[in-house]
C-alpha cells in the first residue's frame, strides 16, 4: 500500500514526519490519526493504515518526536505527552483536518487524552489501544527497563532475537517470520550496515527524572474529557500487563459508553489487525455519528 511521506514543523521548530495514506474507497468520514507507543513508529500501523484506507478515510499515520522519521528533541525532558500533543495540534495545523478519529496505541492514547483537554474539538472519536487513566505498575516496571538501552546490532538474526526478547511473552503465538517483521519494524539500518533501534535513547530522560516512589499518575479527569468528545473504543490485549481487569472496569464505570474488544492470547499491546481487533474497530468507524462527521 502506498503512502506519501510528508513532513511538519512543531511549535519549538522540529521537523517531523507523518505517512498519509490516501482513501482508498468513496470518503466515509473524518481522516484517522495513528499514534504509536513510547519506542515505536508509524512502522507499526503498516497494515492497519491500508485497511483503513480501504474503508474511506484518509489516514495520517505520524513518526511521534524522536521516533522513526521525525528529529530528535535536543531537550530530552521535552520528551513527555504535553509535548507530543501540541505536536499533534501542529499536525493537524499542517494538514487542514479540523477533527479526526484517533487511534493510540499506549503512548499514543496517551496523547490522545492529553490533546483532549487542549483541543476538545479535534476529537471526533477515539481507539485506545491497551491503555487507559491507571496503567498497571507491572507493565510500567517492565517498559522502563529496557526503554533507552540503545542496542545496536550486525546482523537481522541479532536484531530479530531482540524483539523477540523483549516482546515475546506479548505475542506468544508468533513465528519466526512474525518476528523477522517485527524487528524491521523496530530497527532501522545506518549506511554502514549497523541495526540500531529507530529511536533517541534520550526519550528515555523523563523516566530517569522521575521519583520511582511515586506512584503511576492518575489520568481519570483526561479520560472523562476525551469520553466527552466522542466515542471511545478500548482494544486490550487478553494477557496485558499494563492494563489489567480492575482497570477496565474503572474506564467502563467512567464512560459507559466506552465500546471494548479484548484480543485473546496477546499482551501489551495488540496490532489491531488480529480478528477481534480489526472487527471491532471496522465496526467502530462505521458508526452513524463517526461517519456524519
Amino acid at each position: 500500500m502506498s503512502f506519501a511521506d510528508r513532513t511538519w514543523a512543531s511549535q519549538d521548530g522540529l521537523v517531523l514526519h507523518a505517512r498519509d495514506y490516501a482513501p482508498t474507497a468513496p470518503v466515509t468520514g473524518v481522516p484517522v490519526i495513528c499514534l504509536h507507543g513510547l519506542t515505536r513508529n508509524a512502522r507499526d500501523f503498516e497494515d492497519l493504515a491500508p485497511r483503513i484506507a480501504a474503508l474511506g478515510r484518509r489516514v495520517i499515520v505520524a513518526d511521534v518526536r524522536g521516533r522513526g522519521g521525525s528529529a530528535r528533541d535536543p531537550q530530552p525532558l521535552n520528551y513527555h505527552p504535553g509535548t507530543y500533543a501540541m505536536d499533534v495540534v501542529a499536525l493537524l495545523e499542517a494538514t487542514g483536518i479540523d477533527k479526526a478519529v484517533f487511534v493510540g496505541t499506549s503512548m499514543g492514547g496517551i496523547i490522545a487524552m492529553v490533546l483532549a483537554s487542549i483541543r476538545p474539538d479535534a476529537i471526533a472519536a477515539t481507539v485506545l489501544n491497551d491503555v487507559g487513566p491507571q496503567l498497571s505498575p507491572v507493565g510500567l516496571a517492565r517498559i522502563g527497563g529496557y526503554v533507552g538501552g540503545g542496542s545496536v546490532f550486525t546482523t537481522w538474526d541479532d536484531a530479530t532475537a531482540y524483539a523477540k526478547a523483549i516482546n515475546g511473552a506479548a505475542f506468544p503465538g508468533y513465528a519466526d517470520a512474525d518476528w523477522s517483521v517485527f524487528a524491521r519494524r523496530l530497527f532501522d539500518e545506518t549506511p554502514d550496515g549497523t541495526l540500531v533501534l529507530a529511536y533517541d535513547p534520550d526519550i528515555a530522560a523523563p523516566f530517569k527524572a522521575a521519583d520511582p516512589q511515586a506512584p503511576p499518575a492518575d489520568m481519570t479527569p483526561l479520560f472523562r474529557a476525551l469520553a466527552a468528545c466522542g466515542p471511545v473504543l478500548l482494544v486490550r490485549g487478553a494477557i496485558s500487563d499494563l492494563i489489567d481487569p480492575p482497570i477496565v472496569a474503572r474506564m467502563r464505570a467512567a464512560a459507559p459508553d466506552m465500546a471494548y474488544a479484548e484480543v485473546p492470547g496477546v499482551g501489551h499491546a495488540p496490532m489491531l489487525t488480529e480478528p477481534e481487533a480489526w472487527s471491532a474497530i471496522a465496526a467502530f468507524l462505521d458508526h452513524p455519528s463517526i461517519r456524519a462527521n
